[in-house]
């Protein structure tokens, strides 16, 4: 007699297109929030009021900004030449703070969120598996990561196309490039960033999984943040700052150098891997322990 006669369950194995479909569903539903809209809308403000600002700034003819360096603000200084500089100095001034918090909101929210909503227990009932769906919502919050970098980055190319003029650039090396090769360093940069975002991710996942409350989980992410972000800053600490994963952000900066300098980005790289592994095990070892009450 088969497991159906006797009306013992039998087992389901979801198979790879329900999983895709269960990607789906969750990308449609964070993307539909309202919260994930309004960070969204916040990040393309930025580079709309630096760009004004640069614009009213030298509206008499006065440069923008201070010279060399090159990285961070620095790129200000280039903005009035090439509208394409806007994505540079966008991105450097939302990657310290107003990216890595949206992410930390949208990875904190997770699994905190969907408990205190009292959802989670039912998508368990599906044949997801835990581990699958913990990876589902891993994968949704890396594609908000990349998703956030292009807003910022293609609003401010928008904008700085609009507001000054467009054409072939100079690396912080003094070289020239044209401007297509210059589109391409752009994008390099916007998938640098968001790649940059991949501990962060991880970190706010794993306190997802630590309670019950996604106000609490999104809070205690971000809190983290500034908290390794002013630990960056003391140069007491200045052997701890290598191990951060904050300290290496800017290093897309050397994206735009001729010949490219890769020993920070790659550093960065693997500091994020580390991180998102670290972070990622721990994340599951919580989330597949875990009673589920909610």
């Amino acid at each position: 007699m088969s497991r159906a006669e006797t009306g013992t369950p039998v087992a389901r194995t979801p198979s790879p297109l329900w999983s895709l479909g269960l990607l789906r569903s969750e990308l449609a539903t964070t993307f539909q929030r309202w919260r994930t809209l309004a960070l969204l809308g916040v990040l393309a403000a930025v580079p709309v009021l630096v760009g004004a600002a640069v614009k009213i700034e030298t509206g008499d003819g006065s440069p923008a900004g201070g010279g060399g360096g090159g990285e961070g603000p620095a790129f200000i200084a280039q903005v009035t030449n090439n509208g394409l500089f806007l994505v540079f100095t966008a991105l450097a001034a939302t990657l310290p703070f107003f990216l890595p918090m949206a992410v930390g909101v949208v990875a904190g929210d997770a699994i905190a969120g969907e408990a205190n909503a009292g959802t989670l227990r039912y998508l368990l009932v599906a044949p997801a598996g835990r581990t699958r769906l913990l990876l589902v919502k891993y994968v949704t919050t890396m594609v908000f990561c990349l998703a956030a970098t292009l807003v910022v980055a293609l609003t401010a190319l928008a904008v700085g196309a609009l507001l000054f003029p467009l054409g072939d650039l100079t690396t912080i090396s003094g070289t020239r490039i044209g401007f297509a090769e210059g589109l391409g360093r752009a994008l390099l940069i916007a998938l640098a960033v968001a790649a940059s975002l991949t501990g962060v991710a991880a970190l706010g996942l794993f306190v997802s999984t630590l309670t019950n409350s996604g106000v609490a989980a999104m809070a205690t992410t971000v809190g983290l943040l500034i908290t390794v972000q002013i630990l960056d800053q003391i140069p007491q600490l200045d052997a701890l700052h290598p191990y951060l994963f904050s300290h290496y952000w800017l290093s897309f900066a050397d994206l735009m150098r001729e010949p490219v300098l890769w020993d920070d980005l790659t550093r960065n790289l693997g500091l994020q891997a580390l991180y998102a592994a670290v972070f990622g095990s721990a994340a599951w070892a919580r989330f597949t322990a875990k009673d589920i009450s909610a």
